[in-house]
């Protein structure tokens, strides 16, 4: 099943690929030449929603969550969108933006675990 976004969703993820945050741009650039041939694409459309990273093969989202995540009504409505995502099949990785800066390598390997496992469960 393939993961489309709507007209505003496409619109709103091409604005974001030009700005993207000092982790997101670190994350993008370990993820893209990865071993393992899993393509990611980043500020990818799903839905009404714009996801961070996205691998379709692994049905995986990765998110970056700078400090706005905590604060206001954005933990609820993360936690709507990833009800909506794993009613999708896609299973929704978080990491705060701090801990992609200070442990980069890290959160590559266990992204990197989860994608490949989810690959090779998916293809059955």
């Amino acid at each position: 099943m393939r993961l489309d976004g709507s007209d505003d969703g496409r619109r709103n993820a091409k604005r974001l690929r030009q700005q993207m945050t000092p982790p997101e741009i670190g994350l993008w650039l370990a993820l893209r030449g990865n071993a393992q041939g899993l393509r990611f694409r980043r500020q990818h459309p799903a839905g009404n929603y714009v996801l961070d990273f996205y691998c379709a093969t692994a049905r995986l989202a990765i998110e970056v969550d700078g400090e706005a995540h905590a604060r206001g009504d954005r933990p609820e409505r993360d936690a709507a969108r990833d009800s909506w995502l794993s009613g999708q099949g896609v299973r929704v990785l978080r990491y705060p933006a701090e801990a992609v800066l200070n442990n980069l390598e890290g959160v590559v390997l266990q992204i990197m675990a989860v994608a490949v496992a989810r690959r090779e469960l998916i293809a059955g």
